[in-house]
């Protein structure tokens, strides 16, 4: 393990952390030494755990700022002390913009874009009476800088997020930072609900430069880094996690285009 991001003697609090990205992020830090607390809304039949280390778990609804700061308190009352957050929780299932209701967009930015506002604030109000002062890592999504038909609401929240990011850390500073980890496309237990079956994934995995899917273990890797102190210049910034990006359509359009008069 890389000295520099041992997190030994430090508390780390994953939101939505008890499957997919979350769980690997939870899984990491456990890894590194840190003590690590998991929120959700209902308890894992088994929590995330390594080296013979299980994660605590404490149940919430990131969705009420009162139960965010209730949980903020109660680890804060148990270990005397938060040093990273980072707010994975979120998501949305994949609707038609122009028929769905008013209440369930306002439920999709409440849930992805508020509920990172509410769990930010808390955590810096513990962070800054702190002397080590502490780290903050909202997870973003590649659906904040391109298209996301099927899921605008989201991708218009997740947006939003990387704003709350840069105006944070400048009102934050300097015992406080902020960064965004924004994964493109991630290989999970859910993939199948988008991608359809295992030809499904294949074939989007090739649309990718890097040649798959991301793995929740990438994201990890990066929220370890950007947590730590080979990361302590990183404020207000996004770091891209995305394999290269999606191949721009117009070039395979321009390549299966036959000049006319050919055949």
């Amino acid at each position: 393990m890389n000295p520099q991001q041992d997190f030994q003697h430090q508390v780390v609090l994953v939101t939505g952390g008890t499957k997919g990205i979350g769980r690997a992020i939870a899984e990491g830090f456990l890894a590194a030494g840190a003590t690590v607390v998991v929120c959700a809304r209902q308890q894992p039949e088994q929590l995330p755990s390594r080296d013979g280390r299980n994660a605590e778990f404490e149940a919430c609804d990131v969705r009420e700022a009162t139960a965010l700061q209730a949980l903020v308190q109660t680890i804060v009352q148990r270990h005397g002390r938060l040093d990273v957050v980072v707010h994975n929780a979120g998501g949305s299932p994949a609707v038609d913009a122009a028929t769905v209701s008013p209440r369930f967009h306002e439920g999709v930015i409440r849930l992805n874009l508020l509920a990172a506002l509410h769990m930010a604030q808390a955590a810096n109000a513990v962070m800054q009476q702190q002397e080590s002062g502490g780290v903050i890592v909202l997870i973003g999504s590649i659906s904040a800088l391109r298209p996301s038909p099927g899921t605008a609401a989201y991708g218009a929240a997740k947006a939003a997020v990387l704003s709350l990011t840069s105006s944070l850390a400048v009102e934050w500073a300097p015992k406080v930072r902020v960064v965004a980890v924004s994964p493109g496309l991630v290989r999970t237990e859910q993939s199948h609900l988008h991608f359809g079956d295992e030809q499904g994934i294949a074939s989007v995995a090739a649309t990718i430069p890097a040649g798959r899917l991301a793995e929740p273990q990438d994201i990890a890797n990066a929220c370890l880094f950007v947590a730590s102190p080979q990361a302590s210049y990183m404020s207000g910034s996004n770091l891209l996690l995305h394999g290269g990006g999606e191949r721009p359509a117009f070039l395979g359009a321009a390549h299966n285009t036959t000049p006319h008069g050919q055949s």
